[in-house]
C-alpha cells in the first residue's frame, strides 16, 4: 500500500509540474537602457521598443525619468503608447502550447510612472495568445487602465477553445474610443501560468 500511495503522489506532482507553462525571462531582467528588448522576448510592431528599468542613462538621470523599484529581480520592463497610434508589444513562444479549453491563472505586477519623459498617461495592458511570433490571434486577458503608481498585483483567468503556442504582451489606451495619446505602464514579476485553482 505504501508503494502504491508514493507512485500516486509523485504521478500528482509530476502531472502538476507538466501543467505549469513558465515564460523566458519573466521579470524582465537585462542591464537598464532605454529602447531595449529583454532577453527572451522580440519586439513587435511599429517601433515596439520597450525600456529596462529602473537606472541612468549617460548622462546619470534615471531613464525616462522613471524611479520606481522592481518587486522581482533587478529590473522591470516599460511599454509605452504614442499619440500616433503606434503602441509597444513584445511576444514569445511558450515553453509548451496551452491546451484547448483547459482553465488557466496567472498573475503579473503593474504600475504606471507619473513620470516618463512625457509619456505620462494612465494605459491598460492586454494579453493575446497566437501560433505566431507577435501574432495577436485571442485576447485572452486585459488589465483596467493602471492609474495607481505604486505596483499592485493583478490575477487573470483564461481558457480558450484553441491551442496556442505564443504569447504577446500589449500596452493599449484606456479607452479605445479617445484620441491616440501618450501613456506607459510598467511590468514585473509575472507568474507561472498554471491550472485554475479549483478548491
Amino acid at each position: 500500500m505504501k508503494t502504491y500511495s508514493l507512485i500516486a503522489v509523485l504521478l500528482m506532482l509530476t502531472i502538476g509540474v507538466q501543467a505549469q507553462i513558465q515564460l523566458n525571462n519573466a521579470s524582465f531582467e537585462a542591464p537598464p537602457k532605454d529602447a531595449t528588448i529583454p532577453p527572451g522576448w522580440e519586439g513587435c510592431g511599429l517601433y515596439s521598443t520597450p525600456d529596462i528599468m529602473p537606472g541612468d542613462n549617460e548622462h546619470g538621470q534615471p531613464i525616462w525619468d522613471v524611479t520606481h523599484r522592481p518587486t522581482d529581480g533587478m529590473t522591470y520592463m516599460g511599454l509605452i503608447t504614442r499619440e500616433d497610434n503606434t503602441r509597444e508589444y513584445i511576444s514569445q513562444r511558450l515553453n509548451k502550447p496551452t491546451k484547448s479549453r483547459h482553465c488557466y491563472m496567472f498573475s503579473m505586477d503593474l504600475a504606471c510612472s507619473p513620470f516618463y519623459a512625457g509619456y505620462n498617461t494612465p494605459i491598460r495592458l492586454r494579453i493575446w495568445l497566437s501560433n505566431e511570433l507577435c501574432e495577436k490571434t485571442e485576447l485572452i486577458a486585459e488589465s483596467p487602465s493602471i492609474q495607481h503608481y505604486e505596483w499592485k498585483n493583478y490575477q487573470f483567468v483564461f481558457s480558450s477553445p484553441k491551442s496556442y503556442t505564443h504569447i504577446v504582451f500589449e500596452a493599449t489606451y484606456a479607452d479605445e474610443s479617445t484620441i491616440p495619446y501618450r501613456g506607459n505602464i510598467l511590468i514585473d514579476n509575472v507568474s507561472l501560468i498554471t491550472d485554475c485553482d479549483r478548491a
